[in-house]
């Protein structure tokens, strides 16, 4: 039986299970910016651990204020480092217009992947799960996907995927929000929908709960078992199938 769902956000909701790291590579493609792959990677690490570090991010921050402080990071690091030989002001313009071409990569995603958020609101509480900047309520406010009846982000909770407790504070989140016990509502009767192998599939498993792993263009090489994730799907529009082909699934609102 499912009768309640977490969600991830980044690279499941946002990119349909294209890891982020892809989605800039590409920006930088189009805007041309003439670096190597590993190049930008080791860029991209950067700006991740600066983020984490740093409070560039403010709570009141959409989605474009994020990604053009995340490409700044990125496009000054490459400079920085050499390895992007050119002006300021060039820097800047393309720096903005990558940002830019991310942006509007996640609205035209959104035109999938909103629909399903809202059906599957209509049938199940769902709480989100994500490692996110302190910034997740204006993003979703942003994109109109107020769909969720609590928000566990790693900033704001101190607690980092793959850390199963994370995901530990999803389960608690839904049975408060239901008003359900653990036994009302076990782990194996939550669903958990996530493009992270690791980050997701991995330690929501170790909980008890059944999980859809969106599998699409990741970050690398991880070692992973497809025995674990009760399902694998390569699109989001797939969950409303995995979901209606279940006969054991019944909605909270029964």
């Amino acid at each position: 039986m499912i009768q309640a769902i977490i969600f991830d956000y980044g690279g499941t909701i946002d990119t349909n299970s294209v890891h982020w790291s892809e989605v800039l590579w590409e920006a930088y493609q189009q805007v041309g910016i003439p670096v190597s792959k590993e190049e930008f990677r080791a860029s991209y690490v950067f700006a991740e651990r600066a983020l984490a570090k740093h409070p560039y991010i403010k709570p009141t921050h959409n989605f474009l204020d994020l990604l053009l402080i995340k490409c700044e990071l990125e496009t000054k690091d490459l400079t920085d480092r050499g390895v992007w030989k050119t002006m300021e002001n060039e820097r800047k313009v393309k720096s903005d217009a990558a940002a830019r071409y991310c942006y509007e990569f996640v609205l035209t995603v959104l035109k999938t992947s909103r629909p399903v958020i809202v059906q599957l609101a209509e049938l199940f509480p769902m709480v989100l799960v994500s490692n996110f900047y302190g910034n997740i309520e204006t993003i979703l406010a942003d994109f109109h996907l107020q769909y969720f009846q609590h928000i566990v982000e790693s900033a704001v909770v101190g607690v980092r995927k793959p850390d199963p407790k994370i995901y530990q504070l999803g389960i608690d989140a839904l049975r408060t929000a239901t008003g359900k016990t653990a036994e009302e509502l076990p782990a194996e009767d939550i669903l958990v929908v996530g493009d992270s192998f690791s980050k997701d599939i991995v330690p929501a498993s170790q909980l008890g709960c059944q999980t859809v792993w969106v599998k699409g263009k990741g970050w690398g090489h991880e070692e992973v078992d497809e025995n674990l994730p009760t399902h694998i799907i390569y699109n989001i529009t797939e969950l409303l199938e995995v979901i209606a082909s279940s006969s054991s699934t019944k909605a909270i609102t029964e």
